[in-house]
């Protein structure tokens, strides 16, 4: 039997993978995610988030010829299933009944050599409505991503042990010397370049997990409200800010994806036009905000008179970030003020929270990735703030954040129009 502790021990090194496993649980609602290894004849659980107690760990093994992941390693294809019972292709699968359960997602984590290395698969008990674009694309991305880290890492290791033989030829012999100070720089660049890209890919996961969240609650928070009330004279306004929140989530996904597959370490893609107003982008947002905390408090001020020429799904992006943070920052008692105005060519966004400052020291890595300076939080990656800057920058503008002991202000503030500008713009 082939020994495979050293492919586990390579998954468990991913600082990726706990991250696409939430992201994933929180996607698809699915209680049951793993990554797993696949021959010819092992299954075995590398990494896994169990809220149904399906009852495996780190290490565990199913019988192969039992999955349908053995099948996927075979024909290399994502495979999908809302509800096994109602799925012709598999009401009469023997793998559901086997495993109990009624929805199923899985996709292949294919290596660059072309192997099926094994799976990123998820399941639960219940019906799921998983096979949509997003869901699809989302989780295809997450085993792609998995794959390149597992190939990142292993040709890693192997310039560190190519570094290591050529720093002792240098050090054995004089002869050469030039030339081998030449290779070890080209590799340490190399190395260098390797570590800047496998970050990069975190920061991709990171984004998709964070900025589903909004939408995601949102949709929670209407189908709740529609469980008490089915016949309210508001369902149908709650179904269609439900189904705006999933064309949000879905764009999000696209986003994300191109930003990830065609653009890495390129920066944030916009496509600016000032064909549609700005103003109902904002509502959406705000409204988002109160259905999904319906005791929040927010007023508003928004007088846009003149036309934005902007991204308007990324400068949704930024504006639900940014209410986000005041809502998980801010003193619940209190109102969040959200002021959206044109004037003298520009339009300025601000959005005002009051509680504790962030203080000198937060403010210095404020808009930096994965930070959240001194200030405590269980919410979030400490991304949201970062990737709000960025969208500033694609677009021409600034983000700037004042705290004071009164109240923390953040305001973003970029050019109306722009008659120059390109039809698609990157920050840098």
């Amino acid at each position: 039997m082939t020994d495979l502790s050293a492919d586990v021990t390579a998954v468990q090194q991913l600082n990726a993978v706990p991250k696409i496993l939430d992201a994933v649980t929180r996607i698809t609602g699915m209680g049951f995610v793993a990554v797993a290894r696949v021959t010819s004849d092992r299954w075995l659980c590398c990494a896994v988030r169990d809220s149904i107690d399906f009852g495996l760990v780190e290490g565990s093994e199913l019988r192969v010829e039992t999955t349908i992941c053995n099948e996927i390693r075979e024909h290399g294809e994502l495979v999908v299933i809302d509800d096994v019972e109602t799925d012709a292709g598999f009401c009469n699968h023997p793998t559901p009944h086997i495993y109990g359960f009624r929805s199923y997602i899985s996709a292949p984590i294919k290596r660059a050599n072309g192997e099926i290395w094994g799976t990123l698969c998820a399941i639960d008990p219940r019906p799921r409505e998983i096979d949509r674009p997003e869901i699809v694309d989302s989780v295809r991305l997450f085993g792609e991503l998995i794959a390149a880290q597992l190939d990142l890492n292993e040709r890693f290791k192997r310039s560190q042990a190519d570094l290591a033989a050529r720093s002792e030829s240098l050090l054995a012999s004089e002869v050469g010397r030039q030339s081998a100070e030449a290779d070890l720089k080209s590799t340490r660049a190399d190395l260098l370049d390797e570590r800047k890209t496998s970050e990069l890919r975190e920061q991709f996961i990171g984004v998709l997990g964070h900025d589903l969240r909004n939408p995601l609650a949102s949709i929670a928070g209407g189908m709740r409200v529609l469980l008490n009330n089915a016949n309210s004279e508001r369902a149908p306004d709650i179904v269609a800010s439900i189904q705006k929140s999933v064309m949000r989530m879905a764009g999000l996904v696209d986003n994300i994806m191109d930003f990830a597959r065609g653009r890495l370490g390129g920066g944030l893609t916009i496509r600016p036009d000032a064909n549609q107003p700005l103003t109902p982008v904002i509502e959406h947002v705000i409204n988002e905000m109160r259905l999904a905390w319906p005791s929040l408090n927010i007023e508003t001020d928004i007088a846009l008179n003149e036309p934005v020429r902007c991204d308007r799904i990324k400068i949704s992006q930024l504006f639900s970030n940014l209410l986000g943070n005041a809502i998980t920052y801010g003193d619940i008692d209190k109102p969040i003020i959200v002021s959206a105005k044109t004037g003298d060519g520009r339009f300025t966004l601000r959005v005002t929270n009051y509680g504790t400052p962030i203080s000198d020291k937060a403010m210095q890595s404020l808009f930096l990735p994965y930070t959240r300076g001194d200030r405590p939080s269980q919410q979030g990656l400490g991304l949201g703030l970062y990737i709000a800057s960025e969208i500033a920058r694609a677009h021409d503008g600034t983000l700037k954040a004042v705290s004071s002991g009164k109240e923390t202000i953040f305001e973003f503030s970029m050019p109306a129009t722009t008659q120059a500008a390109p039809a698609s713009r990157q920050s840098k």
